[in-house]
């Protein structure tokens, strides 16, 4: 049985089945696209110590502002990604190991909204019309911490076999 945190809209993150001691089938989704094509399968204190920090960083709105407030979100993608010095990583966000690694993301605060833009890279991708293609989540800060924090503390207190 699979339970959702958020909106596949926005942002959410659903738990599935447990596969083996201390791991769980975890898929993520931001804009209506899902995150965990290449390994669905998360290791359960490690993950939600990344939620946990994730989400507390966005509550307390230790995220930046837009870096090229100018730019559309797709354009600052491109810029911070071209990046080669230490600014870009200033931006960095959900650099969650194996379960996000097929998949560069950055994150800032747009006003009074939390942005995540994102793209996959590896050739293989099993969605091969994504490639290229940067995706742009949009939500509440406080909407984003929410879910992940909700997430975190069902898989802390559900049975890990």
């Amino acid at each position: 049985m699979m339970r959702r945190f958020g909106n596949r809209t926005t942002f959410a993150v659903e738990i599935g089945e447990a596969t083996g001691p201390a791991m769980r089938v975890v898929d993520l989704w931001a804009a209506d696209t899902w995150l965990t094509t290449d390994d669905n399968e998360a290791f359960v204190p490690s993950f939600c110590h990344y939620m946990r920090g994730a989400a507390m960083q966005v509550r307390q709105r230790l995220i930046r502002p837009c870096p090229f407030p100018e730019r559309s979100p797709e354009e600052t993608f491109r810029l911070l990604q071209a990046d080669e010095t230490d600014f870009r990583e200033q931006y960095w966000f959900m650099q969650w190991s194996e379960t996000l690694d097929n998949v560069s993301s950055y994150a800032y605060l747009d006003d009074d909204e939390l942005v995540i833009v994102f793209a996959f890279w590896r050739a293989e991708h099993p969605n091969p019309e994504d490639l290229g293609k940067v995706f742009v989540a949009r939500m509440p800060p406080d909407e984003f911490a929410a879910t992940l924090l909700g997430a975190a503390d069902q898989l802390s207190v559900t049975p890990i076999s």
